[in-house]
């Protein structure tokens, strides 16, 4: 194992890291752990699963609404109706 090292020569060193580069690697741990702690806290309180569903309602219309017309409405009405039943069933 050595002499593989040895027979692979020298190798440059990488450079250091700066202070802005070590507070910016750990300042986005720390926001990634609080967003994983604010998720787990929703989900355990049962919150997150509903925002879930209501953020796929909101996209749903909003899609609707860039198709427009007779088609449009008629998607808006079945994601409403497809949200109650959802909500009704998992209430």
């Amino acid at each position: 194992m050595d002499d593989e090292l040895l027979e692979q020569g020298p190798r440059e060193a990488p450079e250091p890291e700066t202070a802005e580069e070590r507070s910016r690697r750990t300042g986005l741990k720390a926001a990634s752990g609080g967003v994983v702690a604010g998720g787990l806290g929703l989900a355990k309180a049962g919150i997150l699963g509903k925002l879930f569903v209501w953020l796929f309602v909101w996209n749903g219309v909003g899609t609707a609404l860039r198709i427009g017309g007779w088609v449009g409405i008629l998607l808006i009405l079945a994601v409403v109706v497809g949200a109650v039943l959802f909500r009704r069933r998992h209430a």
